[in-house]
């Protein structure tokens, strides 16, 4: 009997040792989790928007902002840093205006209506959008004295490359007889053509400078056409404006006849015949328009290129024998523009 009792209590106390064993550990503290970085997002491309009348390869207007569109966004760090997009061949103003307010809804940061066709559109539509940047030209009207606020305009003033394509070409001419073929009297085409005129007879005053308005800035027929009137007059040397001169240069190539382009460089369409072109650098109004943006300004500002800022840059043909004393009567008037001593009439 007592060895049974004596069993039993060793087996209750081994039952009781068992459960103090198998009692749950008091928790460890846990150990502080460590603050993981915060994963840095990357910014959003700054995002343009172009509308423009022709094509981005017109050699001419069109192009000659598209271009400078390209060479900011290279400076700027490439496509991660700015985004463009672009609507071309937009000569009906009704689709400009709908693809306008199109990339308005879409968020775009800055939409530049490229045509002074343009303005009625960004009237109507940049108040819906305040906080949106848009820009016109080629004018100086930003609608500020409207109250409307988040408009940039941009102009040329193309009447100074005008005026030393006038005196080389005054100076290259045998016939005495220039023909100008023109689009619509408006603009920086009228400029240019008055500076071209202007050019030329300050050189020879008895020099005939015939001009032709054909009354568009797209067609390269009536352009043709207008060209081989001029040669037909006795022209020997010819120039235009907007995106209708390759119908002119054509015509000057198969003439022999010497041309002068403007707003981007043509010599690539007639290596021996082009002799300089004035073209436009927008990348200076771009500049100055971005950090505008950056520091909360959307618009209220006007900007002009000239041969003085280097937004117009006189691009010679290097594979064109150019008189060595033409090219210094150029240079020297590039220089008197510059410094005032030329004034050039454009009223």
């Amino acid at each position: 009997m007592k060895k049974n009792l004596l069993v039993i209590l060793v087996l209750a106390f081994a039952l009781l040792l068992s459960a103090c064993g198998s009692a749950a550990a008091p928790a460890e503290e846990a150990a502080p989790a460590e603050e993981m970085p915060a994963e840095e997002i990357p910014a959003e491309p700054f995002k343009v928007a172009i509308i423009m009348p022709s094509s981005i390869t017109d050699l001419a207007f069109s192009q000659s902002m598209y271009d400078a569109l390209v060479a900011v966004q290279e400076e700027m760090g490439g496509e991660s840093a700015m985004e463009i997009v672009y609507s071309e061949g937009m000569f009906v103003v009704d689709d400009a205006a709908a693809a306008i307010r199109d990339y308005a809804s879409e968020g775009y940061d800055l939409i530049i209506a490229h045509g002074s066709q343009y303005g009625s559109s960004l009237q109507e539509i940049a108040p819906d959008f305040p906080t949106t940047s848009f820009a016109w030209g080629t004018t100086l009207n930003t609608f500020k004295d409207e109250g409307i606020n988040n408009v940039f305009a941009y102009e040329a003033n193309s009447q100074e490359g005008g005026y030393v394509n006038g005196v080389m070409a005054a100076s290259l001419s045998k016939s005495g007889v220039i023909g100008v073929v023109g689009p619509i009297q408006a603009g920086d085409a009228d400029l240019y053509v008055k500076g071209f005129v202007a050019g030329a007879k300050s050189v020879n005053p008895d020099v005939e400078v015939n001009v032709n308005w054909i009354g568009s800035f797209s067609d390269v027929a009536l352009a043709a056409e207008a060209a081989n009137t001029h040669i037909g007059a006795g022209a020997d040397v010819l120039t235009g404006t907007a995106q209708m001169v390759p119908g002119a240069i054509g015509v000057a190539e198969e003439n022999g006849a010497l041309w002068f382009g403007t707003q981007a460089s043509q010599t690539s369409l007639a290596e021996d015949i082009v002799v300089a072109n004035q073209v436009y650098d927008w990348t200076v109004v771009l500049d100055e328009m971005l950090a505008n943006i950056k520091n909360g300004v959307y618009g209220g500002e006007a900007y002009t290129i000239t041969l003085a800022n280097g937004g117009l840059v006189m691009d010679y043909n290097s594979a064109f024998d150019l008189p060595a004393d033409v090219k210094a009567a150029a240079d020297a008037a590039v220089e008197g523009i510059i410094d005032g001593s030329i004034e050039i009439p454009v009223e």
